[in-house]
């Protein structure tokens, strides 16, 4: 819902003509880009992955970054419940519901829900963040700065994608597909993060039957 309201505000500005403002490769961290999803996926750079090095312990996770006694996994749960979860102290949440996008099942305990990257820690590590430092790996994986970054879904869907991309795993819900696939597209425009040729073109096919919808993210890096 809170993607949808962002498609609609980049489509008037790609009305009033500013669909690239400014242009990625000239834009800094905390500006905003937007450009129809077929475009920004063309100026994803390409280029192999390596997995060398990976740990997930250097993704440090969950925190509490606004010490309200809610981590980032109780932030998600809370700002995608379709009914609103009773919280007792120190953030413990009860009762609520949840819809799982990736298998189109609706939930009514939070403890069945995972909190999935929609671009998986170690996608991300093989495609630019093995470079970063800890304190952006830390950003990253609780980026609650994008809706699109961290959703809450079925524990059996997100373990049976795993680290997959798009070119091994698509959701269970044909109609989440093009969704699925601009919401990745975003996250890794936000993030700088590279595609490899096996992405690039499922992405592509995925993308070539759906909407090409404007895009807009605030860069991360």
């Amino acid at each position: 819902m809170r993607f949808a309201r962002t498609i609609q505000a980049a489509a008037m500005l790609a009305a009033a003509g500013a669909l690239l403002t400014p242009a990625p490769a000239q834009a800094a961290p905390g500006e905003r880009v937007a450009a129809p999803v077929r475009e920004a996926l063309a100026a994803l750079p390409v280029q192999a992955e390596s997995r060398d090095g990976y740990e997930r312990s250097r993704f440090r996770h969950w925190v509490d970054a606004d010490r309200d006694s809610c981590n980032t996994r109780a932030e998600v749960l809370k700002a995608e419940a379709v009914d609103a979860p009773r919280q007792a102290p120190n953030c413990a949440l009860d009762g609520g519901r949840w819809y799982s996008r990736y298998d189109d099942v609706y939930f009514t305990a939070p403890g069945a829900l995972d909190i999935d990257h929609l671009v998986p820690l170690a996608e991300s590590w093989d495609s630019g963040a093995s470079a970063w430092t800890a304190t952006e790996r830390q950003s990253y994986a609780n980026d609650l700065g994008d809706a699109r970054a961290l959703i809450a879904v079925s524990a059996k869907s997100n373990r049976s994608k795993a680290d997959q991309d798009p070119a091994t795993w698509q959701p269970p819900t044909v109609g989440y597909h093009c969704q699925y696939a601009t919401d990745w597209v975003a996250i890794k425009t936000r993030w700088g993060l590279s595609i490899d040729p096996a992405e690039q073109t499922a992405l592509t096919e995925t993308l070539a039957q759906c909407p090409n919808v404007p895009v807009e993210v605030t860069l991360a890096r």
